[in-house]
């Protein structure tokens, strides 16, 4: 379903965003963990895309002026935060190739919506629409549970990509110091779907139908009644021909296959919570001729098949690599027109991404307000708390407040050693 309340940009638009909307302060202390420049801000890399897709790396700035000045002077489309390296990254020409390294990175995961395009069926492509957010919301909440409970990381920020997906930047110190390595290996634990689209079953988590990892039992429990409502009830994924074969697919046992083909064809009307139950009375009846060992494949490849559609679909590759670019929040989408604004998890299931406000919205809004008196021009640094963006950028420096505070107790620490 497109979106009719899309506003495409253009370059006037842009320029007028940066100049008078853009949070470039609160990215900074983001990005900086304090007030005064640190190595954090200054030798970090941002990468500018401009029109015509002519592309800039290797960008490094003092501070939040600069940045600002910079943007506005090229006007990208949008623009990428890269990794800290060992020197500026405007120096890279300068400087001997082995001075020149990632040195540290905020952990990033990225869940794109095109990846749920084989089991949505409300929309396809770049389309998005309310019911199928409900993917993204549901990945959210497992991803962001998983992160904090088994490996401790607190400062969390989402990131709405602006038009079919979320973006997450982990900003604690212990996240910023993972090697390549180690982000392989973090990321490898937390993938469950797995394969192209050659491959029907995509979850190969256990030994045979031994029960599942704990680290995977709680995200079970919560995906559960997910799968009931929204792969059965909403989405209605069994309904179909193509979608019900799909399902088969991930049974293990020849027999049962058949005996719910055979049925499901005789019924091709027959709802996906039917279908579903049908398969559920289908295990529950092997119990009854004591096939046990059966019965527990059975129970195994549900389980699989709950986590198949429901589980996070993560793109590995964002997450593997310090130096891998990642748009910067309050970019603006060039089709959609809306600012890639953060998101609070715990009420991710009531985000509905066609309310993220436009950049052209925002312009609107602050047009209506009452012009400055006659010679009060001069810089318009937050414009945006005049207008609907307040809430978010409010929220990002939220979250600063608490990197800002971890840092402050750091170095609280490090003058007690001394």
């Amino acid at each position: 379903m497109a979106n009719n309340n899309d506003e495409p940009t253009t370059p006037d638009v842009m320029l007028a965003f940066y100049r008078r909307l853009y949070p470039f302060k609160s990215i900074f202390t983001w990005l900086n963990h304090e007030h005064a420049p640190t190595k954090l801000f200054t030798h970090r890399e941002f990468a500018f895309t401009l029109q015509g897709d002519v592309y800039l790396r290797y960008n490094s700035f003092a501070n939040a002026d600069e940045l600002k000045k910079q943007v506005c002077t090229l006007n990208p489309t949008r623009f990428e935060i890269g990794p800290v390296y060992s020197a500026r990254p405007r120096d890279k020409k300068t400087v001997r190739p082995a001075a020149f390294s990632p040195q540290l990175r905020e952990l990033v995961f990225d869940i794109d919506m095109t990846d749920y395009d084989p089991i949505r069926t409300c929309c396809s492509g770049a389309d998005i629409c309310r019911r199928c957010w409900g993917f993204i919301a549901v990945a959210v909440r497992v991803l962001d549970r998983a992160l904090r409970d088994q490996f401790g990381y607190k400062h969390l920020l989402w990131v709405y990509s602006g038009r079919r997906g979320i973006h997450l930047w982990i900003s604690d110190r212990e996240a910023l110091e993972l090697t390549d390595e180690q982000r392989r290996a973090l990321v490898g634990w937390l993938t469950v779907i797995q394969g192209g689209k050659e491959m029907h079953k995509k979850v190969n988590v256990r030994i045979g139908s031994k029960a599942l990892p704990p680290s995977l039992v709680s995200a079970y429990k919560m995906l559960e009644p997910v799968f009931h409502d929204l792969v059965l009830a909403d989405q209605e994924c069994f309904a179909a021909e193509k979608g019900w074969e799909a399902l088969l697919h991930l049974i293990p046992d020849r027999d049962t296959v058949e005996e719910l083909r055979e049925k499901w064809e005789s019924r091709p009307k027959q709802s996906s919570e039917d279908r579903w139950q049908d398969f559920e009375d289908a295990i529950a009846s092997k119990r009854n001729k004591g096939k046990g060992n059966l019965q527990a494949s059975l129970i195994a490849a549900k389980e699989d098949i709950v986590l198949q559609y429901t589980y996070p679909r993560l793109d590995a590759e964002v997450s593997k690599h310090r130096n891998h670019l990642l748009k910067a929040p309050f970019c603006v989408h060039p089709k959609t027109g809306r600012v890639c604004v953060p998101v609070d998890p715990r009420t991710i299931d009531k985000f509905n991404p066609e309310r993220v406000p436009t950049v052209a919205q925002l312009l609107r809004e602050l047009d209506r307000l009452a012009l400055p008196e006659s010679g009060a021009v001069g810089e318009h640094h937050s414009d945006w708390e005049r207008t609907s963006l307040k809430p978010y950028v409010d929220m990002l420096d939220k979250h600063v407040m608490g990197l800002m505070e971890e840092t402050r107790k750091m170095k609280q620490k490090t003058d007690l050693t001394w």
